[in-house]
């Protein structure tokens, strides 16, 4: 290797941090330069595929620690009182002594951070010690590596099941149409399928891949967090540009699945590849309670510094008043003692050593000790572990356990969150004639109520779950009997099959179009029955069910049951993708799945039971089951074309010329393809109603039928929407070839541009999509979870206010409002609305809406006002569009907003897009000062969890992207209820108990040596033996706090569900107040009076003057040792064996220390001290009238308190005392007393079902808004019934 100077080096590494600034990088082949030095290599300012997650080095741990441990002020501020100790001048006892405490604290916290690290290594390690292929120029063909030997400008082969080790720019697979099929479970938690293409005509190389040949330059953006786009293009040699993106680009962590093998080129290494730049490990939040420790712990800095101000001006006053030099007082070398001045000075700092306890140095790490054994107790709670996913709640977060005990809000998505996010396939609207679809309605109740019995039945039977393989269509995602099972309607059923047997007219051409587009509409990837996905992988070699039992508990104990133990992501997939049998795989070796269908004369015909579908969404997987149903099957899918069989058996294979990908802004997807007979180019688009509408053709409009058929389908919509069914609006365009050829090129363009790529993609697919032709609707029922109703009134009860943020329809958010008990009929319900379609509503209609929201307040407050209402809660509910919010959440308009939403029981915001969603969050966290809580189960909720303080992921069928970026982990909204009722309840009182009884127990020990002070001209003496005073906090009382913040029980958990109102007393500042922190503050200063100055006073009448100092504390700190853990004693709620076993443990190793220190230091202040005290009878007497004095208030004032004016907790805690049926018979009155029984049940009058034998038509209209408020604005406000707004 060829020796370079320092400075040329320096002049490299300057140049290559620029280059790896610059938001362009240009990418070259590394196969020309194999072999040359690394300063020759032309990606060498690139870093490589090493990654390194540990912190420290072996050599370097002990620095790195300290200085990463000294970030905590309590550490630095306690080591540098251990080096102001060792200064002569101020220094209160022996230096060593002093570092022991800060020491042992240090090390703890040390062996854990190493402990942690070492992990980390081991994991990188691993990692990087996996093996690749990767090609090389010398061999000619791809050789073995490992992944940390991979760099950028690489050519990486990825064959099927192996893991992709860096971000590859996708060049060649083994598939003919360029396709490579890949699982990004690792990265998102997604299971099904994904497709990926080759970069085209940058490679033409088949069928093998030639390395060689490449002379392109790859030039791509610098490396980001977004996982979902990516902006790149390849330049060839003939200055031709060829764009690429986030489809063409593997990422690392990305499974390859039935594909046989995957090249390509490699465009970030290492750290920079998407997936570790999104590796941000565990997230930390500041819980309330911690933001409410600091501010007392400064309120104790500042009683320290009083105290030794009092103790340095107490010193100062001594000295004066002394008459001569006295001979205890011992003079420096030169003779001559210090100013009564600077000693003070410097006894205030030798006051700050002494007492520096009154800081208590080991609360942070018993807070942390008990929030661990927290998350431990609700990960093994088995009432929260779903059977049917088999999964647990996990908990991502470690310090806000507390947090879940004071939700004052509730922000929560519908669909998934809710609802089960299985999509049924309901009804459908196909030019303005609506089918039912009666017998699939019934089927669906049927399926319904048998899924409950099934489920009821495993649960009596989890213990010996196993799973059985099912079908095909069981074994794939969104695949269950109540999604692929649908019942055609016969009277569309003989709509379509007069369309293959007649000639074909215009409007038969529609029905066929509408199933068409369902079928081809949409992303689904397919596969045949018979070849499932491959998962050949020697670490999951083992029986899967076998690999994954559960861990038997102490409560499944007495039924057979399990406990849960955290499961990886893994797991997740078993719910939802089928598992073939591992040793069929080995056998098969590396044979490729085919996805799609190759007809050949030699092949056997397919059926239609030998397709399997996977999607990316539920609705997806309904509408393709659907339009499967009637004939239309999808039999196969490339990058290129799709091949679909109609009724007739006749196969067509569309040529796809481009995916417009459904997003959040367009609300619709669309598939620009080819028509295989007409060769004319037809786009089917699928999207919200709303998003539709707005683009049809309105010079087809113009015409009385196709007027008539938007007129008709909006009806069906409508009434679909009040159903409660998501709703989705299907329509197609023709277009010419210049139309096509015209929009191609500016899609080309916008594909190959790295500058605003997003924009320009999304101006090319609102431009196409344009003069649509509508040909249907559809509606898809998406049900309610188990326990949703109870669980809202449950919350409601607890005085938790619960928004519904979602994005479907407001008819359809209403419907599922009082399904789910959100809405009651005796509600006040506002619904709030913007009908204007102009995207710039200017002035006027910002003015409307401030009248609007004055007009909303306004009957608000003559609601509250009402006579009739004075003495109850008024139960307003407001229901607001997306539109309509928009406004609202202007600068101008949030604080009217915030007053509304103040006064207002629950909130349903429909059409709202994910920063809405988050933006309602944050004006209500922050305008409203409270504890806010998200939970949602999609990637469109993410913005939303992390805006809350707690974010909840449901871990439910739109992947794990929720999940992975909350603070913890459900799988069941009913499960919210246990969460924060009890959990949440349990660990906010046990922590903010634990804290105040902390500062309460330092507080009363530290007094005693400032009291002394009096007695010593405040010369910084103690009177109790050094080391003594160490163990003290550090060992004799520090296990008592730690248990009574783990395992103390205030109220059972069948009382906190029994009676949610319980909740409310943790809410706002909950028990942890500023009042409750001074009132145990002055306690400690009254009980350290007590327990000081009764022994002193007898000491004086029974000994007179003369006794040691030493032989006063002793005494002393023993009687303080009882006071403190009986206080503890008097605080504790439920005693148990571990109770008594710490408390007497503590006692008894008091004393056992104290005896054996005494006996063995023979030249100790305190030898034989404690021995000589206990032969004493006094001794006993002292110890019990003071301790009996000390805790007399408390003790009076808790009887008195909990006799006269009990509070609800401790009237819920004389209740947990009763036999269960009396208990239940209390709780049942005293819910009907405070109001508990108010909430009923609600009894929605919900239009008949057209499903049940009542067709649309039948139905009259209902008045729009436009009739009710004028076309602008509308404001209904409808009480008692929904069915009758009332203008205001």
């Amino acid at each position: 290797m060829m020796w370079r100077s320092p400075l040329a080096r320096v002049r490299d590494a300057l140049r290559g941090q620029k280059v790896r600034e610059k938001d362009l990088r240009n990418l070259v082949s590394n196969l020309p330069y194999e072999g040359l030095d690394k300063w020759k290599q032309p990606n060498r300012y690139f870093p490589g595929n090493s990654i390194k997650t540990s912190k420290y080095t072996l050599l370097l741990f002990i620095p790195m620690n300290l200085f990463e441990q000294f970030h905590r002020l309590a550490n630095l501020y306690f080591v540098g009182l251990a080096i102001l100790n060792f200064v002569p001048v101020v220094n209160a006892f022996q230096p060593e002594v002093a570092l022991i405490p800060i020491c042992v604290i240090l090390c703890l916290t040390a062996m854990k951070d190493a402990w942690e690290d070492f992990r980390r290594y081991q994991s990188d390690k691993r990692l990087n010690s996996m093996p690749c292929l990767i090609y090389s120029r010398k061999v000619k063909q791809f050789v073995e590596r490992y992944w940390k030997d991979v760099r950028v400008g690489d050519f990486v082969k990825v064959v099927c099941n192996e893991i992709v080790p860096a971000d590859l720019l996708l060049l060649h697979t083994s598939d003919p149409n360029g396709v490579c099929h890949i699982e990004t479970a690792n990265l998102d938690g997604e299971t099904n399928l994904k497709q990926r293409r080759v970069v085209p005509g940058v490679c033409i190389t088949d069928p093998e891949f030639e390395a060689e040949s490449f002379n392109s330059i790859v030039v791509c953006e610098k490396p980001n967090i977004n996982l979902n786009h990516f902006k790149c293009y390849v330049e060839k040699p003939d200055k031709d540009k060829v764009g690429a993106g986030i489809e063409n680009l593997l990422l690392r962590g990305c499974t390859v699945r039935n594909t046989d093998h995957a090249v390509g080129f490699v465009v970030y290494a290492g750290h920079e590849t998407k997936a570790m730049l999104n590796n941000n490990g565990p997230r930390y939040k500041r819980s309330k309670q911690e933001r409410r420790l600091n501010i007392d712990v400064m309120f104790c800095v500042i009683l320290l510094l009083t105290m030794c101000l009092v103790g340095a001006l107490g010193h100062y006053l001594w000295l004066q008043t002394l008459p001569g030099l006295p001979p205890y007082l011992v003079p420096h070398s030169n003779g001559h003692l210090d100013s009564p001045s600077l000693s003070s000075f410097y006894m205030f700092f030798t006051m700050i050593i002494l007492l520096q306890v009154l800081i208590p140095i080991s609360l942070y790490v018993s807070i942390e000790l008990v929030k661990i054994a927290q998350i431990f107790f609700i990960t093994n709670d088995i009432d929260l572990y779903d059977e049917e996913t088999d999964s647990q709640i996990q908990c991502r977060a470690l310090n806000i356990t507390e947090d879940l005990g004071q939700i004052e809000y509730i922000f929560t998505d519908k669909t998934g969150t809710l609802t089960e996010n299985k999509m049924v396939f309901r009804r459908c609207s196909i030019m303005g004639t609506e089918y039912p679809h009666k017998e699939n309605a019934l089927q669906t109740q049927w399926s319904l109520d048998s899924d409950d019995v099934n489920r009821k039945d495993t649960m009596h039977h989890h213990g010996s779950r196993r799973k059985v393989p099912g079908t095909a269509h069981s074994d794939v995602a969104f695949s269950s009997p109540l999604e692929t099972e649908v019942t055609p309607d016969k009277k569309l059923l003989q709509q379509i099959s007069g369309a293959e047997s007649t000639s074909v007219s215009r409007k038969i051409d529609a029905y066929l179009d509408f199933f068409l587009a369902l079928a081809i509409c949409n992303t689904v990837v397919v596969s045949m029955a018979t070849a499932q996905r491959q998962r050949v992988s020697a670490e999951f070699s083992v029986d899967v069910d076998e690999r994954w039992r559960w861990r038997r508990s102490k409560r499944a104990k007495m039924d057979g049951g399990f406990v849960l133990f955290k499961l990886p992501v893994y797991k997740s997939y078993l719910t939802r993708v089928a598992i073939i049998n591992l040793s069929s795989c080995c056998n098969t070796g590396a044979q490729t799945c085919s996805l799609h269908v190759p007809r050949s004369s030699s092949e056997p015909a397919v059926t239609p039971d030998m397709v399997c579908y996977e999607a990316e969404s539920p609705d997806e997987a309904a509408l393709v089951y659907a339009a499967k149903a009637y004939g239309f099957i999808l039999l196969g899918r490339t990058p290129d074309s799709v091949t679909v069989r109609l009724p007739s058996g006749e196969d067509l294979r569309f040529e796809v010329l481009d995916t417009l990908t459904f997003d959040s802004n367009r609300k619709r997807m669309s598939v620009l393809v080819r028509h295989p007979i007409s060769k004319e180019y037809v786009l089917y688009t699928k999207g919200a109603d709303y998003a539709i509408m707005e683009l049809l053709d309105c010079v087809s409009l113009e015409k009385g039928n196709q007027k008539n058929i938007a007129a008709d389908t909006q009806q069906h919509l409508d009434y679909y929407a009040k159903e409660g069914l998501r709703t989705l609006c299907i329509a197609k365009k023709v277009l010419s070839g210049r139309e096509y050829e015209s929009w191609s090129a500016d899609r080309h363009r916008a594909l190959a541009a790295i500058e605003n790529r997003e924009q320009l993609i999304m101006d090319t697919a609102v431009q196409i999509e344009t003069n649509l032709t509508l040909l249907g609707a559809t509606g898809i029922e998406d049900r309610l979870q188990e326990n949703v109703p109870d669980t809202i009134t449950a919350l409601r009860e607890a005085g938790i206010q619960v928004w519904v943020l979602t994005g479907d329809k407001p008819e359809t958010a209403v419907n599922i409002g009082y399904a789910c008990r959100l809405l009651e009929e005796e509600d006040l319900v506002i619904n709030m609305s913007c009908k204007n379609k102009v995207r710039s509503c200017g002035m006027y209609s910002t003015l409307t809406c401030t009248s609007i929201l004055d007009c909303t307040l306004e009957e608000v407050r003559r609601y509250v006002a009402d006579p009739r209402n004075v003495d109850t809660t008024p139960d307003i509910s407001l229901v607001i569009d997306g539109r309509t919010l928009a406004m609202t959440l202007s600068s101008d308009l949030q604080e009217r907003f915030v007053e509304l939403a103040k006064h207002c029981r629950s909130v349903l915001c429909c059409r709202v897009t994910p920063l809405q969603k988050s933006a309602v969050v944050k004006i209500i966290r922050e305008k409203l000062k409270v504890m806010t809580l998200a939970v949602g189960d999609g990637a469109n909720d993410v913005n939303m969890i992390q805006a809350a303080d707690v974010g909840i992921g449901i871990s439910g069928q739109e992947g794990m992207q929720a999940v992975m970026m909350s603070d913890f982990a459900i799988s069941r909204f009913k499960h919210l209820k246990k969460l924060l009722l009890v959990h949440g309840h349990w660990c906010n009182s046990r922590l903010a108990n634990m804290i105040i009884y902390f500062f309460y127990k330092n507080t009363a020990n530290v007094n005693l040596l400032f009291w002394y002070q009096f007695f010593c001209g405040f010369t910084a003496t103690a009177m109790i033996d050094y080391w003594l005073m160490i163990f003290f906090n550090l060992f004799f009382t520090s296990a008592p706090p730690i248990m009574f913040g783990i395992l103390d029980k205030d109220i059972s958990a069948e009382m906190l569900l029994g009676v949610p109102e319980l909740y409310r007393t943790g809410q706002g500042s909950g028990e942890y107040r500023f009042s409750t922190f001074w009132v145990s503050m002055l306690d400690a200063f009254y009980q350290s009076l007590v327990c000081f100055f009764i022994p002193y006073l007898i000491s004086i009448d029974f000994t007179g003057s003369d006794m040691d100092i030493f032989s006063f504390g002793t005494p002393v700190n023993t009687i303080s040792l009882f006071t403190i853990l009986l206080h503890l004693s008097i605080e504790i709620k439920a005693w148990t064996v571990v109770h008594w076993v710490i408390m007497l443990g503590s006692v008894a190793l008091y004393f056992i220390v104290t005896l054996a220190y005494s006996a063995i230091c023979v030249t100790c202040n305190a030898y034989w001290t404690l021995q000589s005290q206990m032969v004493d009878p006094m001794f006993y007497l002292v110890c019990i009238i003071t301790t009996v004095v000390a805790l007399l208030p408390r003790y009076t004032f808790h009887v008195l308190k909990n006799s006269i004016a009990p509070s609800p907790l401790e009237q819920a805690r004389h209740l947990d005392r009763m036999d269960p049926i009396t208990r239940d018979q209390w709780i049942k009155e005293w819910r009907s007393f405070r109001g508990g029984g108010q909430v009923k049940r609600s009894g929605l009058s919900v239009p008949p079902s057209p499903t049940l034998g009542t067709s649309v038509e039948a139905y009259p209209p209902s008045p729009t808004a436009s009739e009710i408020t004028g076309d602008e604005f509308t404001l209904n406000v409808i009480s008692e019934n929904y069915n009758r707004p009332v203008h205001t």
